[in-house]
């Protein structure tokens, strides 16, 4: 996707007072976040009864999503459509092959299923890093902003569920509260400076809002 030429008056002339890109994310996809953060196994995750097991096996399919993101962010970290967004201290995958570790030993690849939902997910990934990179924007939205939002609870709520140690909890880890606020201004600073037409807003926030109908397919499977 790239921008646009200013062919229309709207491109030509920016209303002063229309939403940027963060806002209308975080507007438009509300119904849906608060949906998927009580949906299928991340309702028994709330709810205090999350079992190991259970438990990795939904860090196996976030690792799923996250290597399909963040291969494609790495390939197009130059594109000027996803450049401002592009912040490799926000990268999960690698921190989510140590947890796995740490909880399911060197096989944990093959111990949890990939299920239909996630494979289906990270293949609309790969197909957006040939086709339409800067629709990954609204992926990174959807995971990065979340995990230093709400992850943070849940981050809580798996320690003290299955007692484990920070060793085991690298996914939730950003830094200090101080860090933690310096990534969210800084990432939604970097969405609000994406050169985007009209168009590409609108496919960004309607990509943004199918990402997370997909979570919330992954999250019912995981039960």
């Amino acid at each position: 996707m790239t921008t646009q030429s200013p062919s229309r008056r709207e491109d030509a002339q920016p209303d002063p007072l229309r939403l940027g890109l963060w806002a209308r994310l975080k507007a438009e996809t509300r119904d849906l976040q608060s949906q998927a953060e009580r949906s299928g196994i991340m309702r028994t995750l709330l709810y205090r009864r999350v079992e190991r097991a259970a438990y990795c096996r939904l860090l196996r399919n976030l690792h799923e999503i996250y290597a399909g993101l963040e291969a494609g962010l790495e390939l197009h970290a130059g594109h000027r459509q996803l450049a401002p967004i592009v912040f490799r201290a926000l990268f999960r995958a690698g921190h989510l092959e140590s947890d796995l570790r740490q909880l399911a030993g060197g096989s944990w690849a093959t111990s949890y299923r990939v299920t239909p939902a996630a494979i289906a997910y990270r293949h609309r990934l790969e197909e957006l890093a040939q086709s339409r990179p800067a629709l990954l924007a609204a992926h990174a939205y959807v995971r990065y902003l979340g995990d230093l939002g709400s992850g943070q609870v849940v981050h809580q709520l798996v320690a003290e569920q299955l007692s484990l140690g920070d060793n085991a909890l690298r996914f939730y880890q950003f830094g200090s509260a101080q860090d933690v606020d310096l990534l969210v201004a800084q990432f939604r600073a970097g969405l609000d400076a994406i050169p985007v037409s009209v168009a590409d807003e609108e496919a960004i926030v309607e990509e943004a809002r199918q990402a997370l109908r997909r979570h919330i397919e992954i999250y019912a499977e995981l039960v």
